[in-house]
């Protein structure tokens, strides 16, 4: 895969094993509070922007699958990071965790799956305390 014009928006893992771009506009995103997603990003939710698989291309291959039908989940096998989510009742579509996305803040979700399994803190809040750097202090390296 070569980024250039076709390719809209970009992504791919940590490790940069596994690359992807997407030649058309998302149609769809959203955050799901289910358990299947809680435990696969490890996380109290998990964001997801959907593209149309035909704009889709990959470099490094699309990686390594886990689940049952008629839904499976994708990692790089490499540096384990979350990929994808693809559902066989929906083949004409690949849904990407918003956090493998190189621009993830231009992909705010409009709506919220199984909200009444949603963690009662499952919120963003302006009101915690916010730091520069990481949310546990460290010294500095000599």
């Amino acid at each position: 895969m070569t980024t250039s014009a076709a390719s809209l928006h970009t992504g791919g893992c940590r490790c940069g094993a596994l690359r992807f771009g997407c030649g058309a506009e998302p149609h769809f995103a959203a955050i799901c509070h289910c358990g299947d997603c809680r435990k696969a990003s490890g996380a109290p939710f998990l964001a997801f922007v959907g593209f149309h698989r035909s704009a889709v291309t990959f470099e490094g291959g699309e990686g390594m699958r886990y689940g049952e039908a008629p839904v499976a989940r994708s990692f790089c096998p490499t540096c384990g990071a979350p990929i994808a989510y693809f559902d066989e009742r929906l083949p004409d579509s690949i849904y990407f965790v918003i956090g493998a996305m190189d621009t993830p803040q231009r992909f705010e979700p409009t709506i919220q799956a199984f909200a009444g399994k949603a963690l009662p803190f499952a919120c963003v809040s302006v009101d915690l305390p916010a730091r520069a750097g990481g949310a546990v202090p460290r010294p500095e390296h000599p």
